[in-house]
């Protein structure tokens, strides 16, 4: 078991595929990683993970246990698409210090 944070759309509507792919093809620090699905998306930015990742389904951007600077990044990816970070138990995340995760550590605040 383990927590899955999501970007969905505060309306509701989903984010497409053509969305999300236009949205990875114009930034430089996203790739489409096929290997593990067609919106699988690796991210290249400051994280304490080897590979850390987005994947778009049901409409909506997730990931397993972000760390704290994919945390910010998805904040970020969220306000373009006007949407919010929630997690499984529809907890919402605003701010960058809502979640703070060390994966070497083990231990969310």
């Amino acid at each position: 078991m383990g927590v899955e944070l999501h970007i969905q759309r505060k309306d509701g509507a989903p984010i497409s595929s053509e969305q999300w792919l236009a949205y990875v093809a114009d930034d430089p620090e996203l790739t489409i990683d096929p290997e593990w699905g067609p919106h699988f998306a690796i991210w290249a930015g400051p994280s304490k993970y080897e590979t850390p990742w987005l994947d778009l389904s049901h409409g909506r951007l997730s990931t397993k246990w972000p760390d704290t600077a994919l945390f910010r990044k998805m904040l970020d990816i969220a306000q373009l698409f006007d949407a919010e970070v929630r997690d499984d138990d529809g907890t919402l995340y605003l701010n960058p210090n809502d979640w703070s995760f060390d994966p070497d550590a083990r231990r969310p605040r």
